[in-house]
């Protein structure tokens, strides 16, 4: 099937995404990247050590990905336009993904200062997949200052709770003209199927995958199932109804 996901300048196949941190080995994200077939992979400058190649996250980051920085530890606008700026300066790329936290307890993305960070590195060049809460007005400021897409959460980081926000992702991807990637909270490879088949352009997993028994195996899994999803939304999901309906003629077969 061809149905490339287009980001900028990239046409992406695979519209599962992943990340490289919590991983028990970093060795394990080639092997990860060979079974799952993922093609994007978001990594936070912070674990970027050009002087140690064996710390350095990069290293073990196949060159036939596409790279999405991210400005994990990012308070406010400045810092996040700073981090994104470092990033491009190592060689990273213009793709950033955008993540303004100040809150310490829940980790919630800040939007009021994550808009105005995606509308700097805008005017700067770059790529800006800005991280959000799933409101509506905030999603419309970013996609007016320029965003490449829009990535709301499903639940709050790294808590493996799935698709808590379900009904403010779907007025995202029903109202915003942009990719609508669910990013954050999927634990389970039948919630990102869930995200697919609501029509998200794509579905990012890092603890899911970096946490799962045999994280290698379950790449591939969210791969698969992000790919069921994207079908059945492509093919057209059936009415749901309340009374039950024969799929079959209950009458003349006797006769």
């Amino acid at each position: 099937m061809t149905d490339a996901l287009i980001i900028g300048d990239k046409k992406i196949q695979n519209r599962f995404f992943t990340g490289t941190g919590k991983h028990p080995n970093n060795a394990l994200i080639p092997k990860l990247v060979d079974e799952s077939g993922v093609e994007v992979i978001t990594v936070a400058l912070r674990r970027v050590d050009l002087n140690n190649p064996e710390e350095n996250i990069l290293s073990y980051i196949p060159k036939k990905c596409v790279l999405l920085p991210n400005t994990s530890g990012a308070r406010n606008a400045e810092e996040a336009v700073r981090i994104a700026k470092l990033a491009r300066a190592c060689g990273c790329g213009d793709w950033v993904k955008i993540e303004v936290i100040s809150d310490n307890k829940y980790l919630l993305p800040d939007n009021y200062q994550t808009a105005k960070a995606t509308e700097m590195l805008v005017k700067e060049g770059f790529v800006v997949l800005p991280y959000v809460n799933p409101d509506l007005y905030s999603a419309k400021d970013m996609e007016s200052a320029g965003a490449a897409a829009i990535m709301p959460l499903g639940a709050p980081i790294g808590t493996n709770r799935g698709l808590q926000t379900r009904e403010m992702v779907r007025i995202l991807i029903n109202e915003i003209n942009l990719p609508i990637i669910v990013d954050a909270g999927i634990g389970k490879p039948s919630e990102a199927a869930e995200a697919m088949e609501m029509g998200a352009a794509a579905v990012l997993a890092n603890t899911a995958v970096a946490t799962a028994r045999d994280p290698v195996n379950m790449a591939k899994a969210f791969s698969m199932a992000v790919e069921a999803g994207r079908r059945a939304y492509l093919a057209g999901l059936g009415p749901v109804k309340v009374d039950a309906e024969a799929s079959s003629p209950l009458t003349g077969f006797l006769d």
